[in-house]
């Protein structure tokens, strides 16, 4: 599956086609998510939206995140209790996130293959599948680079 960036455009499509409403607050927590190279936790989503949003409590950016994740638009890194934009918005996949440790950023692959052993795997011991993200952590090319680290 090759990525391509994500644009508010992309996904304003995509909820279009499905016809889902993308309301002015859920725009908005997308918007921030978009623009930032790394994972936001709910609370930074939540001050930058109070910028323009004077009203803005944490329940309404749970709510819009909640909307987001539910539609596929973004992933959470549980590892980091933060939030990214999905490369793949629109495709249902399952999908695995090689997270750095040491600068937050995020990579989301997808490998069917991995994707189908899980799923035989828990077949196999009467497991019902609810969310299949595997996070592998570690280091980025670029952190490798500065540290020197392999």
């Amino acid at each position: 599956m090759t990525s391509t960036p994500t644009t508010l455009e992309n996904i304003e499509e995509i909820c279009s086609a499905k016809g889902i409403r993308l309301t002015d607050t859920r725009r908005q927590v997308l918007e921030i998510i978009l623009e930032s190279d790394t994972p936001l936790g709910a609370y930074e989503i939540l001050n930058r939206l109070s910028e323009s949003k004077n009203n803005a409590v944490p329940m309404t950016v749970y709510r819009a995140l909640d909307f987001l994740m539910d539609n596929g638009l973004v992933h959470k890194v549980e590892s980091m209790n933060a939030y990214f934009a999905c490369t793949h918005p629109g495709d249902e996949h399952g999908y695995q996130l090689l997270v750095c440790g040491q600068c937050g950023h995020v990579v989301e692959t997808s490998d069917p293959k991995l994707e189908n052993a899980i799923k035989k795997q828990a077949s196999h011991e009467g497991f019902k599948i609810a969310n299949a993200a595997v996070e592998v952590t570690g280091l980025c090319s670029d952190c490798q680079g500065a540290d020197g680290a392999q």
